[in-house]
């Protein structure tokens, strides 16, 4: 098992949390995610064919990007889309 800490932008809440595990988990060989909201990072242990890039693309694309990437208005409506998903399921 690997385990992968990636710090990422835009967590606020329950919900973004619960969009962030069940997508991340929905990858094949993903076995756990945790998301820390005091660190505003998540933690994922995989098998070794899971790649880092394919955990941070997942996770752009739910509008959460990787802390070090520019973070503009069109990813901030796509996390509180997320966040919003992650409410209701």
């Amino acid at each position: 098992m690997v385990t992968e800490s990636i710090t990422i932008a835009n967590l606020k809440c329950q919900g973004c949390e619960n969009s962030i595990t069940k997508e991340l988990l929905s990858i094949p060989g993903v076995e756990n995610v945790t998301v820390n909201h005091e660190s505003d990072s998540v933690t994922v242990m995989h098998d070794a064919q899971v790649l880092r890039d394919m955990l941070t693309s997942r996770l752009y694309k739910l509008g959460y990007p990787e802390a070090t990437e520019k973070n503009g208005l069109l990813l901030q409506l796509k996390s509180y889309a997320s966040c919003m998903i992650g409410r209701l399921g």
